[in-house]
């Protein structure tokens, strides 16, 4: 962990735990109408009338999810409730309450937690969430964050994953790849720092794919472009693990197949120059990198005329019968069988 000698140092033990928790959220507002009671009490009360309710967690463990080495502790906050969040909108529903509870050993002072929580603190402003509660505790193993969010939609406007149909056109929100070639470049410079202390890297060619690894943002906006398109897709996931395992997903789900083309799938300039760089496929950093953090779903192709000017959107395949199978198709127009090569937590 990457620290000033200089800093203050507050040892945790000089706050307890109540203090701790008071210390750490005095700094978090109520804002929305759902939120009865926050932090404060034994449990929070919320309050979301006829809508319906969408809870989802994630666990993050040090030296497996993040790497504090390159990952600052702000920004670490802020993508730690970032990516719950990401979920909450993969079901058309809006976010509007998280809980974050961490693990923490001794080797982290209180300004270090200080800063943990501004990166939270600034995530709940710019996406309009209530923190309502959370737990600490000591780890012997390092860093553990537990964030749930919590979010609400209209009955009926909720969005499975379960609902493409043949025939639907597979969509994506922004671009892809970014993420993982962001992470390549700052796994470099880790290995040039060990070697090297002294050394001052220049990130700046690099800024868009480092900012997309340790600051991602949520697609909150594509859900109210969505709304304002009048678009209502058949199927939706956040691309966590993968573009390749997200259309696994849906697929299976649904029960449908999928034809996906690379020459559709779009990229960042910077991506393509990264992987250039690395000698590394794009197609495949884009299928199987993760952490983009975009969304994926599928359309009637009705819809098509209301998103297709639209930037923010690309279509990217088209939905088959279950007995086609899962198809990359190439530039050089053959196909190859989509396999999930992503993200998996439990490999050997």
């Amino acid at each position: 962990m990457i620290e000033d000698k200089n800093q203050q140092r507050t040892q945790l033990s000089d706050l307890g735990e109540f203090g701790l928790i008071d210390h750490l959220t005095k700094n978090f507002n109520i804002n929305h109408k759902s939120t009865i009671k926050g932090i404060g009490d034994d449990a929070a009360v919320l309050n979301f009338d006829k809508n319906k309710i969408v809870v989802t967690t994630d666990l993050l463990v040090e030296g497996v999810h993040f790497d504090l080495s390159y990952m600052p502790l702000k920004h670490l906050g802020y993508k730690a409730v970032v990516v719950n969040l990401s979920d909450v909108y993969a079901m058309n529903a809006q976010a509007t309450q998280v809980t974050v509870s961490i693990a923490v050993s001794n080797r982290f002072p209180l300004e270090a937690l200080e800063d943990l929580y501004a990166g939270i603190e600034t995530a709940a402003k710019i996406y309009n969430i209530d923190v309502v509660g959370g737990d600490t505790t000591s780890s012997n193993k390092g860093l553990l964050i537990s964030v749930t969010a919590i979010g609400e939609v209209e009955a009926n406007n909720e969005v499975y994953r379960n609902g493409a149909k043949p025939n639907d056109l597979l969509v994506v929100s922004g671009d892809l790849g970014a993420a993982y070639t962001g992470l390549q470049i700052l796994e470099r410079e880790k290995e040039v720092h060990k070697v090297n202390p002294n050394n001052q890297p220049d990130l700046e060619p690099y800024s868009y794919v480092i900012e997309r690894q340790l600051k991602p943002e949520a697609r909150k906006d594509i859900i109210k472009l969505l709304q304002d398109l009048d678009v209502k897709p058949t199927s939706m996931i956040d691309i966590s693990d993968g573009l390749s395992s997200e259309i696994i997903h849906i697929c299976k789900q649904s029960k449908v197949g999928c034809d996906l083309y690379e020459a559709k799938i779009p990229l960042d300039p910077q991506v393509i120059s990264t992987c250039e760089e690395f000698n590394i496929d794009s197609t495949t950093v884009a299928l199987n990198g993760g952490e983009d953090y975009e969304l994926l779903f599928t359309i009637s192709q009705e819809d098509f005329p209301k998103i297709k000017a639209n930037p923010n959107l690309s279509v990217i395949g088209f939905m088959k019968e279950e007995n086609a199978g899962m198809h990359l198709v190439t530039r050089a127009d053959t196909k190859i069988p989509i396999e999930a090569q992503g993200w998996k937590n439990f490999n050997a």
